[in-house]
């Protein structure tokens, strides 16, 4: 384990996953975003041909899968694994979209976090040798989670300016042992940060204190900074929770500025769609990796990536209790320059 294991919280892969293939599935004013040409499947019917917006997420998801794995004609019955999650109460999203797959599957809940958790242990499985092959796959779907965490739709309520808007998208990455795409090098754990925010609708000043601590473990942990990287992308701090990172990092003496994005402030145009502060949602990193970053990674637009999604580890039940939001966030490095022996 030493061998792999670097600081308290980083492990560098001895032969680094490969991710092969990447799907991703967006909703309406995901497809109307910035992003919106980015994304493999979108749909401007909410409820994706389905009964209800709990099936459309679970829609999305095994459509994400499917894509992901037709692009190298994998069977998706042929995974080895498949690590999947959502915001809905018991992952149900993620249950019943894989009830019918036939591969062996772990049930993940990270809140937003949940794509980057999803990664690092599908490549912490196939490093280790128990895997040849591993699905990361992740969803979200507004109406569902407002309808969950905050208020009926009809209800109408007045948004915050720091409230976020929980994507309708899905994103799967396919891992293999062997073969070409960027491979996973490094995975960052974090620790459960909780900076006692209790507002439900400030998630950002939530996570942030979680997303630089992991982001200055991994720095430590591997004796690099954000200039090894062409792009750090924290999962859903908007942009009220990117400003705190930035702010975070300033007082620390780092200048992150030039590498680091978010994936909540990508997915939506804050000045034209009505998302304030930007996206949230499992989906939110997993669809931008799959339906954006992932391409750039391929085409040479970035060589090293930091992924570092986030998340605010609440409920209904501890919100209404008054409780404050723990954050968590996880960082996996993507390269795309070729492994050297």
């Amino acid at each position: 384990m030493s061998v792999k294991r670097f600081g308290r919280q980083t492990v560098r892969f001895g032969k680094s996953p490969v991710i092969a293939s990447v799907g991703s599935v967006a909703g309406r004013k995901e497809q109307e975003g910035p992003l919106g040409h980015c994304f493999d499947r979108t749909s401007r019917d909410s409820y994706f041909g389905q009964k209800s917006w709990e099936k459309a997420e679970s829609f999305m998801q095994s459509q994400a899968l499917e894509t992901a794995c037709g692009k190298i004609d994998m069977p998706v019955d042929s995974l080895d694994y498949i690590f999947a999650g959502d915001l809905l109460n018991q992952c149900c999203a993620s249950a019943f979209a894989m009830r019918g797959v036939g591969a062996p599957f772990f049930g993940l809940y990270g809140a937003c976090s949940t794509f980057c958790e999803a990664l690092s242990l599908a490549s912490m499985s196939i490093d280790g040798g128990f895997a040849d092959t591993a699905a990361a796959v992740t969803s979200s779907h507004f109406c569902g989670a407002e309808r969950q965490f905050r208020l009926p739709l009809e209800y109408g309520g007045q948004r915050t300016p720091t409230a976020q808007w929980t994507a309708t998208a899905a994103g799967a990455a396919i891992l293999r042992e062997e073969g070409n795409g960027p491979r996973i090098t490094a995975v960052t754990t974090g620790i459960i940060r909780d900076a006692g925010i209790t507002d439900a609708n400030d998630m950002g000043a939530a996570m942030a204190p979680a997303a630089f601590d992991t982001l200055t473990a991994h720095f430590r942990d591997l004796g690099v900074g954000p200039e090894s990287y062409d792009l750090i992308a924290t999962g859903d701090l908007g942009k009220h929770g990117y400003d705190i990172l930035l702010e975070l990092f300033a007082k620390s003496g780092v200048d992150a500025s030039r590498v680091l994005d978010d994936c909540g402030m990508m997915l939506f145009s804050r000045e034209k769609q009505d998302v304030h502060a930007g996206a949230s949602g499992c989906g939110c990193s997993a669809s931008v990796f799959c339906g954006y970053i992932y391409d750039g990674l391929m085409t040479g637009k970035w060589k090293n990536v930091l992924l570092a999604s986030t998340g605010a580890l609440m409920s209904p039940t501890t919100s209404a209790q008054g409780e404050s939001i723990p954050g968590i966030c996880h960082a996996v490095a993507i390269s795309a320059q070729k492994e050297t022996s």
